[in-house]
Protein backbone atom coordinates (compact mmCIF):
# COMPACT_ATOMS: atom_id res chain seq x y z
CA UNK A 1 0.00 0.00 0.00
CA UNK A 2 1.41 3.38 -1.01
CA UNK A 3 1.17 6.33 1.34
CA UNK A 4 1.77 9.97 0.51
CA UNK A 5 2.57 12.48 3.22
CA UNK A 6 1.64 16.11 2.58
CA UNK A 7 1.92 18.29 5.68
CA UNK A 8 -0.66 21.08 5.40
CA UNK A 9 -0.37 24.67 6.53
CA UNK A 10 -2.05 27.72 5.03
CA UNK A 11 1.23 29.43 4.18
CA UNK A 12 2.75 26.28 2.68
CA UNK A 13 0.16 26.00 -0.07
CA UNK A 14 -1.38 29.46 -0.26
CA UNK A 15 -0.17 32.06 -2.75
CA UNK A 16 -0.98 35.54 -1.43
CA UNK A 17 -1.77 38.12 -4.11
CA UNK A 18 -0.27 41.58 -4.16
CA UNK A 19 -1.80 44.54 -5.96
CA UNK A 20 0.72 43.95 -8.73
CA UNK A 21 -0.57 40.37 -9.12
CA UNK A 22 -4.11 41.65 -9.48
CA UNK A 23 -3.22 44.40 -11.92
CA UNK A 24 -1.26 41.91 -14.05
CA UNK A 25 -4.63 40.34 -14.93
CA UNK A 26 -6.40 43.69 -15.37
CA UNK A 27 -6.64 45.42 -18.73
CA UNK A 28 -6.37 49.10 -17.87
CA UNK A 29 -8.29 51.33 -20.26
CA UNK A 30 -8.47 55.09 -20.39
CA UNK A 31 -11.77 56.62 -19.19
CA UNK A 32 -12.83 53.31 -17.61
CA UNK A 33 -12.31 51.69 -14.22
CA UNK A 34 -12.11 47.92 -13.84
CA UNK A 35 -12.68 45.84 -10.70
CA UNK A 36 -8.99 44.94 -10.65
CA UNK A 37 -8.21 48.58 -9.94
CA UNK A 38 -10.65 48.67 -7.01
CA UNK A 39 -10.54 45.33 -5.22
CA UNK A 40 -8.56 44.98 -2.02
CA UNK A 41 -5.62 42.66 -1.34
CA UNK A 42 -4.02 41.51 1.92
CA UNK A 43 -2.00 44.45 3.21
CA UNK A 44 0.61 42.19 4.87
CA UNK A 45 1.25 38.85 3.11
CA UNK A 46 3.15 37.53 6.14
CA UNK A 47 0.24 38.13 8.50
CA UNK A 48 -2.90 36.81 6.82
CA UNK A 49 -5.13 36.90 9.89
CA UNK A 50 -4.26 40.48 10.80
CA UNK A 51 -4.76 41.57 7.19
CA UNK A 52 -8.20 39.94 6.96
CA UNK A 53 -9.21 41.40 10.32
CA UNK A 54 -8.11 44.89 9.27
CA UNK A 55 -9.90 44.88 5.91
CA UNK A 56 -13.32 46.51 5.61
CA UNK A 57 -14.24 44.25 2.67
CA UNK A 58 -17.20 41.93 3.29
CA UNK A 59 -16.18 39.31 0.70
CA UNK A 60 -12.89 37.40 0.54
CA UNK A 61 -12.18 35.66 -2.77
CA UNK A 62 -9.89 32.62 -2.87
CA UNK A 63 -9.07 30.11 -5.58
CA UNK A 64 -8.67 26.36 -5.14
CA UNK A 65 -7.48 25.16 -8.56
CA UNK A 66 -7.26 21.40 -8.06
CA UNK A 67 -8.81 18.28 -9.58
CA UNK A 68 -7.52 15.78 -7.02
CA UNK A 69 -10.91 15.10 -5.47
CA UNK A 70 -12.43 14.64 -8.92
CA UNK A 71 -9.77 12.09 -9.88
CA UNK A 72 -10.33 10.34 -6.54
CA UNK A 73 -13.98 9.96 -7.58
CA UNK A 74 -13.05 8.34 -10.94
CA UNK A 75 -13.90 11.65 -12.65
CA UNK A 76 -12.32 13.50 -15.56
CA UNK A 77 -9.59 15.91 -14.45
CA UNK A 78 -9.65 19.59 -15.34
CA UNK A 79 -11.26 21.38 -12.39
CA UNK A 80 -7.87 22.97 -11.75
CA UNK A 81 -8.02 25.02 -14.99
CA UNK A 82 -10.83 27.53 -14.39
CA UNK A 83 -9.38 29.76 -11.66
CA UNK A 84 -7.11 31.91 -13.86
CA UNK A 85 -9.69 32.41 -16.66
CA UNK A 86 -12.25 33.31 -14.00
CA UNK A 87 -9.91 35.76 -12.30
CA UNK A 88 -9.03 37.51 -15.56
CA UNK A 89 -12.70 37.88 -16.45
CA UNK A 90 -13.75 38.97 -12.96
CA UNK A 91 -11.03 41.61 -12.58
CA UNK A 92 -12.01 43.14 -15.92
CA UNK A 93 -15.66 43.70 -15.02
CA UNK A 94 -16.47 47.39 -15.17
CA UNK A 95 -16.47 49.15 -11.79
CA UNK A 96 -19.67 51.22 -11.77
CA UNK A 97 -22.80 52.01 -9.79
CA UNK A 98 -23.93 48.39 -10.11
CA UNK A 99 -20.72 46.85 -8.71
CA UNK A 100 -17.82 48.90 -7.43
CA UNK A 101 -15.45 46.14 -6.38
CA UNK A 102 -14.06 47.77 -3.25
CA UNK A 103 -16.05 45.40 -1.04
CA UNK A 104 -14.09 42.38 -2.35
CA UNK A 105 -10.69 41.28 -1.07
CA UNK A 106 -8.81 39.06 -3.54
CA UNK A 107 -6.68 37.03 -1.15
CA UNK A 108 -4.99 34.54 -3.49
CA UNK A 109 -5.12 30.85 -4.37
CA UNK A 110 -4.01 27.47 -3.07
CA UNK A 111 -1.46 25.52 -5.11
CA UNK A 112 -1.67 21.74 -4.80
CA UNK A 113 -0.26 21.06 -8.26
CA UNK A 114 2.68 19.01 -6.97
CA UNK A 115 0.29 16.39 -5.62
CA UNK A 116 -0.72 15.20 -9.08
CA UNK A 117 2.84 14.65 -10.28
CA UNK A 118 3.86 12.84 -7.08
CA UNK A 119 0.89 10.50 -7.35
CA UNK A 120 1.21 9.86 -11.08
CA UNK A 121 4.90 9.02 -10.74
CA UNK A 122 4.64 6.78 -7.68
CA UNK A 123 1.26 5.06 -7.95
CA UNK A 124 1.47 2.18 -10.40
CA UNK A 125 -2.09 0.87 -10.60
CA UNK A 126 -5.52 2.47 -10.90
CA UNK A 127 -6.37 1.34 -7.39
CA UNK A 128 -3.18 2.85 -5.97
CA UNK A 129 -3.87 6.15 -7.73
CA UNK A 130 -7.44 6.32 -6.45
CA UNK A 131 -6.25 5.60 -2.91
CA UNK A 132 -3.49 8.18 -3.17
CA UNK A 133 -5.80 10.89 -4.54
CA UNK A 134 -8.27 10.27 -1.75
CA UNK A 135 -5.47 10.46 0.79
CA UNK A 136 -4.29 13.76 -0.71
CA UNK A 137 -7.80 15.24 -0.40
CA UNK A 138 -7.41 15.09 3.38
CA UNK A 139 -4.44 17.43 3.06
CA UNK A 140 -6.50 19.84 0.96
CA UNK A 141 -9.19 19.69 3.65
CA UNK A 142 -6.67 20.51 6.34
CA UNK A 143 -5.20 23.44 4.39
CA UNK A 144 -8.48 25.00 3.20
CA UNK A 145 -10.57 24.63 6.37
CA UNK A 146 -8.50 27.01 8.57
CA UNK A 147 -8.59 29.67 5.85
CA UNK A 148 -12.39 29.50 5.67
CA UNK A 149 -12.58 29.54 9.46
CA UNK A 150 -10.32 32.59 9.60
CA UNK A 151 -12.47 34.53 7.15
CA UNK A 152 -15.74 33.64 8.86
CA UNK A 153 -14.55 34.35 12.38
CA UNK A 154 -14.13 37.98 11.33
CA UNK A 155 -17.70 37.95 9.98
CA UNK A 156 -16.65 38.10 6.35
CA UNK A 157 -18.02 35.90 3.55
CA UNK A 158 -15.66 33.58 1.68
CA UNK A 159 -16.12 33.09 -2.07
CA UNK A 160 -14.38 29.88 -3.11
CA UNK A 161 -13.74 29.22 -6.82
CA UNK A 162 -12.27 26.21 -8.57
CA UNK A 163 -11.57 22.62 -7.67
CA UNK A 164 -13.77 19.62 -7.11
CA UNK A 165 -16.87 19.47 -4.95
CA UNK A 166 -14.77 17.71 -2.31
CA UNK A 167 -14.00 21.23 -1.10
CA UNK A 168 -17.57 21.63 0.18
CA UNK A 169 -16.48 19.69 3.28
CA UNK A 170 -13.72 22.08 4.44
CA UNK A 171 -15.95 25.01 3.47
CA UNK A 172 -18.76 23.75 5.71
CA UNK A 173 -16.41 22.77 8.51
CA UNK A 174 -14.39 25.99 8.37
CA UNK A 175 -17.45 28.24 8.16
CA UNK A 176 -19.16 26.43 11.04
CA UNK A 177 -16.07 26.76 13.24
CA UNK A 178 -15.48 30.39 12.26
CA UNK A 179 -19.05 31.55 12.79
CA UNK A 180 -19.11 29.74 16.12
CA UNK A 181 -15.88 31.45 17.17
CA UNK A 182 -17.38 34.78 16.11
CA UNK A 183 -20.26 34.09 18.49
CA UNK A 184 -23.00 34.25 15.86
CA UNK A 185 -24.06 30.57 16.14
CA UNK A 186 -24.26 28.51 19.36
CA UNK A 187 -22.80 25.35 17.83
CA UNK A 188 -20.23 24.78 15.07
CA UNK A 189 -22.92 23.60 12.67
CA UNK A 190 -24.44 25.20 9.57
CA UNK A 191 -26.81 24.33 6.72
CA UNK A 192 -26.13 24.04 2.99
CA UNK A 193 -28.10 24.29 -0.24
CA UNK A 194 -26.69 22.89 -3.44
CA UNK A 195 -27.65 23.38 -7.09
CA UNK A 196 -26.35 20.08 -8.40
CA UNK A 197 -27.15 17.14 -10.66
CA UNK A 198 -25.71 14.90 -7.91
CA UNK A 199 -26.21 14.82 -4.15
CA UNK A 200 -22.48 14.21 -3.49
CA UNK A 201 -23.53 12.07 -0.54
CA UNK A 202 -21.78 8.85 -1.47
CA UNK A 203 -20.50 6.59 1.34
CA UNK A 204 -17.52 7.58 3.47
CA UNK A 205 -15.07 5.46 1.48
CA UNK A 206 -12.21 7.95 1.56
CA UNK A 207 -12.43 11.63 0.69
CA UNK A 208 -13.33 12.62 -2.87
CA UNK A 209 -15.62 14.94 -4.82
CA UNK A 210 -18.61 12.61 -4.48
CA UNK A 211 -18.98 12.58 -0.69
CA UNK A 212 -18.25 15.96 0.95
CA UNK A 213 -21.73 16.32 2.42
CA UNK A 214 -21.55 12.80 3.88
CA UNK A 215 -18.37 13.66 5.75
CA UNK A 216 -19.70 17.05 6.86
CA UNK A 217 -22.84 15.33 8.16
CA UNK A 218 -20.98 12.46 9.85
CA UNK A 219 -18.62 14.90 11.56
CA UNK A 220 -21.47 17.04 12.87
CA UNK A 221 -20.79 20.26 10.96
CA UNK A 222 -23.77 19.97 8.57
CA UNK A 223 -27.23 20.35 10.09
CA UNK A 224 -29.65 20.72 7.18
CA UNK A 225 -28.96 20.04 3.51
CA UNK A 226 -31.13 20.62 0.44
CA UNK A 227 -30.26 19.75 -3.17
CA UNK A 228 -31.97 21.55 -6.06
CA UNK A 229 -32.00 19.96 -9.52
CA UNK A 230 -30.92 16.46 -8.52
CA UNK A 231 -30.98 14.14 -11.56
CA UNK A 232 -32.95 10.96 -10.88
CA UNK A 233 -30.66 8.96 -13.19
CA UNK A 234 -27.55 9.69 -11.12
CA UNK A 235 -28.53 9.18 -7.51
CA UNK A 236 -27.30 5.86 -6.03
CA UNK A 237 -30.13 4.03 -4.26
CA UNK A 238 -28.27 3.88 -0.96
CA UNK A 239 -27.65 7.64 -1.00
CA UNK A 240 -31.26 8.27 -2.00
CA UNK A 241 -32.56 6.26 0.96
CA UNK A 242 -30.21 8.06 3.33
CA UNK A 243 -31.49 11.42 2.10
CA UNK A 244 -35.23 10.72 2.07
CA UNK A 245 -35.09 9.07 5.50
CA UNK A 246 -33.27 12.00 7.09
CA UNK A 247 -35.67 14.75 8.30
CA UNK A 248 -32.83 17.28 8.09
CA UNK A 249 -32.25 16.60 4.37
CA UNK A 250 -34.42 17.45 1.40
CA UNK A 251 -34.17 17.59 -2.37
CA UNK A 252 -36.12 18.70 -5.41
CA UNK A 253 -35.26 16.68 -8.48
CA UNK A 254 -34.68 18.12 -11.92
CA UNK A 255 -37.53 15.96 -13.20
CA UNK A 256 -39.97 17.30 -10.60
CA UNK A 257 -39.19 20.84 -11.76
CA UNK A 258 -38.85 20.52 -15.52
CA UNK A 259 -40.82 17.36 -16.38
CA UNK A 260 -43.53 16.93 -13.77
CA UNK A 261 -44.07 20.64 -13.09
CA UNK A 262 -44.45 20.17 -9.33
CA UNK A 263 -42.58 23.43 -8.73
CA UNK A 264 -41.14 26.13 -10.90
CA UNK A 265 -37.38 26.55 -10.68
CA UNK A 266 -37.57 29.65 -8.51
CA UNK A 267 -40.13 27.94 -6.26
CA UNK A 268 -37.66 25.09 -5.80
CA UNK A 269 -34.92 27.54 -4.83
CA UNK A 270 -37.32 29.34 -2.51
CA UNK A 271 -38.16 26.02 -0.85
CA UNK A 272 -34.47 25.18 -0.37
CA UNK A 273 -33.74 28.57 1.19
CA UNK A 274 -36.77 28.29 3.44
CA UNK A 275 -35.84 24.77 4.51
CA UNK A 276 -32.39 25.96 5.63
CA UNK A 277 -33.38 29.38 6.98
CA UNK A 278 -32.99 28.61 10.68
CA UNK A 279 -29.25 29.27 10.68
CA UNK A 280 -26.33 30.27 8.45
CA UNK A 281 -26.17 28.47 5.13
CA UNK A 282 -23.45 27.65 2.63
CA UNK A 283 -24.42 28.34 -0.99
CA UNK A 284 -23.10 25.57 -3.24
CA UNK A 285 -23.14 25.54 -7.05
CA UNK A 286 -21.84 22.57 -9.03
CA UNK A 287 -21.13 23.44 -12.66
CA UNK A 288 -22.35 20.02 -13.81
CA UNK A 289 -25.90 21.14 -12.97
CA UNK A 290 -25.76 23.55 -15.94
CA UNK A 291 -26.54 22.17 -19.38
CA UNK A 292 -23.51 21.67 -21.66
CA UNK A 293 -21.19 23.39 -19.20
CA UNK A 294 -17.62 22.09 -19.09
CA UNK A 295 -17.08 20.15 -15.88
CA UNK A 296 -15.94 16.76 -14.68
CA UNK A 297 -19.43 15.40 -15.48
CA UNK A 298 -20.64 17.35 -18.51
CA UNK A 299 -24.34 16.79 -19.18
CA UNK A 300 -26.57 17.61 -22.17
CA UNK A 301 -29.41 18.00 -19.67
CA UNK A 302 -29.47 20.61 -16.93
CA UNK A 303 -30.51 24.06 -15.86
CA UNK A 304 -29.60 27.03 -18.03
CA UNK A 305 -26.96 29.59 -17.04
CA UNK A 306 -29.65 32.13 -16.20
CA UNK A 307 -31.27 29.60 -13.85
CA UNK A 308 -27.95 29.36 -12.03
CA UNK A 309 -27.78 33.14 -11.85
CA UNK A 310 -31.30 33.27 -10.42
CA UNK A 311 -30.35 30.64 -7.86
CA UNK A 312 -27.33 32.60 -6.67
CA UNK A 313 -29.16 35.92 -6.62
CA UNK A 314 -32.16 34.58 -4.72
CA UNK A 315 -30.07 32.65 -2.19
CA UNK A 316 -27.68 35.54 -1.60
CA UNK A 317 -30.48 38.05 -1.11
CA UNK A 318 -32.65 35.92 1.21
CA UNK A 319 -30.53 33.32 3.06
CA UNK A 320 -28.24 33.79 6.05
CA UNK A 321 -25.15 33.31 3.89
CA UNK A 322 -22.06 31.60 5.28
CA UNK A 323 -20.12 31.35 1.99
CA UNK A 324 -20.39 30.84 -1.77
CA UNK A 325 -18.65 27.83 -3.31
CA UNK A 326 -18.58 27.21 -7.08
CA UNK A 327 -17.18 23.75 -7.85
CA UNK A 328 -16.32 21.35 -10.66
CA UNK A 329 -16.10 23.94 -13.47
CA UNK A 330 -13.27 23.49 -15.98
CA UNK A 331 -11.80 25.59 -18.77
CA UNK A 332 -10.15 22.49 -20.24
CA UNK A 333 -10.54 18.82 -19.39
CA UNK A 334 -7.72 16.29 -19.56
CA UNK A 335 -9.46 14.71 -22.56
CA UNK A 336 -8.80 18.01 -24.43
CA UNK A 337 -12.35 19.36 -24.41
CA UNK A 338 -12.17 23.12 -23.92
CA UNK A 339 -14.51 26.05 -23.24
CA UNK A 340 -12.96 29.51 -23.27
CA UNK A 341 -16.09 31.17 -21.87
CA UNK A 342 -16.13 29.33 -18.54
CA UNK A 343 -14.21 32.03 -16.72
CA UNK A 344 -16.68 34.65 -17.85
CA UNK A 345 -19.63 32.49 -16.80
CA UNK A 346 -18.26 32.16 -13.29
CA UNK A 347 -17.54 35.88 -13.13
CA UNK A 348 -21.25 36.51 -13.74
CA UNK A 349 -22.10 34.19 -10.84
CA UNK A 350 -19.75 35.93 -8.44
CA UNK A 351 -20.81 39.43 -9.45
CA UNK A 352 -24.47 38.39 -9.08
CA UNK A 353 -23.70 37.09 -5.60
CA UNK A 354 -21.96 40.26 -4.42
CA UNK A 355 -24.53 42.59 -5.98
CA UNK A 356 -27.41 40.71 -4.36
CA UNK A 357 -26.31 41.99 -0.95
CA UNK A 358 -27.02 45.54 -2.07
CA UNK A 359 -30.58 44.81 -3.13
Amino acid sequence: MLTFSFQPTIMQYFKVYTKADVLAHTQIRRFETKLGECVQVLNDPQHIEASIAASNALFVLIGVPEDIGVRGNYGIGGADTVWVPFLKSFLNIQSNDFFGGDNVLVAGHFDFSDFNSVIEVNAKTVEEKIEAYRHAVHTIDEALEPMIKLICQYKKIPIIIGGGHNNAYPCIKGAAKGLHKAGVIPLAQINAINLDAHADYRPAEGRHSGNPFRYADDDGYLQKYCVVGLHENYIPQNSWLDIVNNPFFDCITFEDIFLHGKRSFIQAVEHAVGFTSDTYCGIELDADSIQNTLSSAVSPVGVLPNHARQYIHYAASTAKVAYLHIAEAAAQLVDSRRNDSMGKLLSYFVSDFVKAFGK
